[in-house]
């Protein structure tokens, strides 16, 4: 059998997206390949801070990287989940943790048995219950992979930090593996009369680039992907109509929270990420309802400190790709689609993409039965994580503003409006297999947002209500035992992985 290998792929962009899949690629595809990536110095990057989600350790696990070693780096922090404050209604308040509440039985999930229990006259919330409620809140954050011999899950946790460190941390684990950079922009794209396939770049200084396989990673211009090869983009502004964001670091705080806050405000939500060095901070909102000056008295008077330096603005449009392989090219990041930060997925996609891409690699033949499995793939991953965020949005109570009423009243996709009805009319759930959120996810949105279901499962009526209350009792006393030896999460950083800079 003869085989049309792939011989050199070449990445236009650096940043998060274009390192990440420089360190990944290389790291998991054979050393004869060559990798080369395009970036300039000229093109910076909004350096406020990124948030992540648990899956971003599976990506650090595959390219063997140290926690501590990668914490220090990046100036990180540990995130136990997000406090989204002022989204149900205003003074509203919840944590959309990382982990389950409490413990399920006998295969329900325990939001049913708290279901009951509240329908018998508990006054407890679900997050009474929950492992990473009560760690969040008392600022304590340790390795903790299970609870004792109990069937409790550990702390599940991501990371908040320095996009711009992290970049230049990959950067630097791939250039050691043979990643070869190159400093320049790229001016003119030559595609294959023949095929349509991208052939080579030409870059500013004159040097032509060929490759095998392009790798888009040109942010929001999509030199590749847009412009080159002509992939119409899919405008989702009619379900997320934030379409502008001011962005600021400032002074970090006392006590170092374990967790992301997003707070809802007029016409849009802040968010607050908390790192060793500083706290970044952005204003997410529609320009449709509110002005640029008035969005950056809103971020600056919502600090915990002084602002460093000036707010810095950022234009996008929600949305995705119509196809995210197209041809001899594939976008990552920003030029594949843009969905709200209000999840912190961004880095998810790209690291769930490129190992979509190294399961499906394909020939230099790139037969289409691997693109168009591919852009199913990523094209559903974007469906079900946009559902999700509109939620966020639609499942409100508050009419104080236009923007709101918008959102509380728009039409939203038949699939979310089946799982929230669902939920509202029986306390179930059905996940999609390939969602990135689980069921607990959803769950604690909808409670947290004032979408309560009418009844529970009958199956949590197979225990007494002395049963019941016995066994909630049980898991509230073993969370305060798993809880109460934690250090804190100051603590913690500062004898494991502090930041050498500041």
């Amino acid at each position: 059998m003869q085989t049309d290998h792939i011989e050199k792929i070449v990445i236009v962009g650096g940043g998060t997206a274009g390192w990440v899949a420089a360190a990944a690629l290389s790291k998991m595809l054979p050393d004869k390949i060559r990798i080369t990536l395009i970036e300039s110095d000229a093109i910076r990057t909004v350096g406020v801070g990124e948030a992540t989600i648990p899956q971003i350790r599976r990506l650090n696990g595959m390219l063997g990287l140290d926690e501590n070693e990668f914490v220090s780096e990046t100036n990180g922090t540990f995130k136990l989940g997000i406090e989204f404050n002022n989204w149900g209604q205003l003074g509203d308040s919840y944590l959309h943790t990382f982990g389950d509440a409490g413990i399920n039985l006998s295969n329900l999930h325990f939001h049913q048995y708290w279901l009951r229990h509240h329908a018998e006259g508990g006054t407890g919330s679900l997050w009474d219950y929950s492992l990473h409620h009560k760690a969040a809140y008392a600022h304590k954050f340790g390795r903790l992979e299970r609870v004792g011999n109990t069937s409790m899950t550990g702390l599940a946790y991501a990371y908040h930090f320095d996009a711009g460190r992290y970049a230049a941390y990959l950067r630097k684990k791939a250039e050691a593996t043979g990643v070869t950079r190159i400093e320049g922009k790229v001016e003119g794209v030559q595609l294959a009369p023949d095929t349509g396939h991208i052939k080579s770049l030409k870059l500013e200084n004159g040097d032509t680039l060929e490759g095998d396989l392009f790798i888009d990673c040109s942010g929001f211009r999509a030199l590749l992907i847009g412009q080159a090869l002509d992939v119409e983009y899919r405008d989702w502004s009619h379900w997320l109509p934030c379409n502008r964001a001011v962005a600021v670091g400032c002074k970090t705080s006392s006590p170092l929270l374990p967790y992301t806050k997003a707070t809802a405000h007029e016409a849009g939500w802040q968010w607050r990420i908390p790192l060793q060095h500083r706290t970044g901070n952005g204003h997410v909102f529609c320009d449709s309802f509110i002005s640029e000056d008035e969005a950056v008295e809103t971020l600056l008077k919502n600090l915990d400190a002084p602002a460093l330096g000036e707010p810095k603005p950022l234009r996008f449009t929600t949305g995705r790709r119509e196809k995210f392989w197209h041809k001899n090219c594939v976008s990552l990041g920003l030029s594949s689609g843009f969905l709200e930060p209000l999840e912190s997925t961004s880095i998810h996609l790209i690291q769930s993409n490129v190992s979509k891409l190294i399961e499906l690699f394909p020939t230099r033949a790139f037969d289409e039965s691997h693109e168009a499995e591919y852009n199913r793939q990523v094209s559903n991953e974007y469906d079900l994580i946009r559902d999700f965020l509109i939620l966020h949005y639609h499942q409100t109570q508050r009419d104080d503003s236009e923007f709101w009423r918008y959102c509380a009243n728009m039409d939203v996709p038949d699939s979310l409006t089946a799982k929230m009805e669902l939920f509202e009319n029986t306390g179930l759930l059905y996940r999609n297999p390939e969602d990135l959120f689980r069921e607990s996810s959803w769950v604690q949105v909808m409670l947290g947002q004032g979408l309560h279901p009418k009844q529970y499962h009958a199956m949590a009526d197979r225990i007494s209500s002395d049963q019941l209350a016995r066994f909630m009792s049980d898991v509230q006393t073993i969370i305060g035992r798993a809880t109460d030896p934690l250090p804190s999460h100051q603590d913690f950083i500062e004898t494991q992985c502090k930041a050498a800079l500041q």
